[in-house]
């Protein structure tokens, strides 16, 4: 019963759920690597358009437009770092943009969170690199990183989805910054990234969108 009322529901969520299960899968085959990149995309992809089609309100497009770009990285990112890092970043941008604008009126005890996240994020991604010319590129990139982490924690959407999800990112590419230095050629940590970046976005999708459809009712594309 409750995966046929996902079905019929959410379907962009099952499909998403399941285009990422396929990829996770289906790149320790022999299916050639250029096939992969499109169904990695679709994984992030499809959480955008379950976005687009639940939410019809300003907020839920620009976070539309940010799962837009964190789809193309991953696509990006298996043909050109530095490129997916870009998409990456502009999606972090965006998402900050509309975190910030759901801050909690006092962040109270959690403030130290957001705290060490802002200061430890950008400096694993100093530290953690081996090859000194990645160290400043991989730093400003986990500035933006940990800004929208921090901006997770401190916005008004339930922490337990939206800030635990933006910090199972944040798990996700320490995971590859320690790949560049300490962790490279480990099987285990190669293993962990995928899962861990995709259940932080899930989270965070579901709960930025199902939040603003609890709060706007009337602007609910699907009822």
């Amino acid at each position: 019963m409750p995966k046929r009322a996902l079905a019929q529901k959410r379907p962009f969520l099952l499909l998403s759920i399941a285009a990422a299960l396929a990829f996770y899968y289906l790149r320790v085959s022999e299916l050639p690597e250029l096939y992969l990149i499109p169904l990695k995309g679709s994984a992030v992809g499809l959480l955008a358009v379950y976005a687009f089609v639940r939410h019809a309100s300003a907020d839920a497009r620009l976070y539309v437009w940010a799962l837009g770009a964190a789809a193309l990285g991953d696509m990006a990112i298996e043909i050109d770092v530095t490129v997916g890092g870009l998409l990456f970043f502009l999606h972090h941008v965006l998402a900050m943009g509309l975190l910030l604008k759901h801050r909690r009126p006092a962040i109270g005890i959690h403030s130290w969170i957001c705290g060490v996240t802002l200061i430890c994020v950008p400096l694993a991604g100093y530290l953690l690199p081996y090859d000194p010319d990645a160290k400043l590129q991989t730093a400003l990139y986990a500035l933006s990183l940990g800004g929208m982490a921090a901006s997770a924690w401190a916005s008004d959407f339930p922490r337990f989805r939206v800030g635990a999800g933006a910090m199972l990112f944040v798990v996700s590419d320490l995971i590859l910054f320690a790949e560049m230095g300490p962790l490279s050629g480990t099987q285990w940590a190669e293993l962990l990234v995928w899962p861990l970046y995709y259940l932080g976005m899930f989270l965070m999708c579901t709960g930025v969108i199902q939040t603003l459809s609890k709060r706007d009712p009337q602007l609910r594309v699907v009822k």
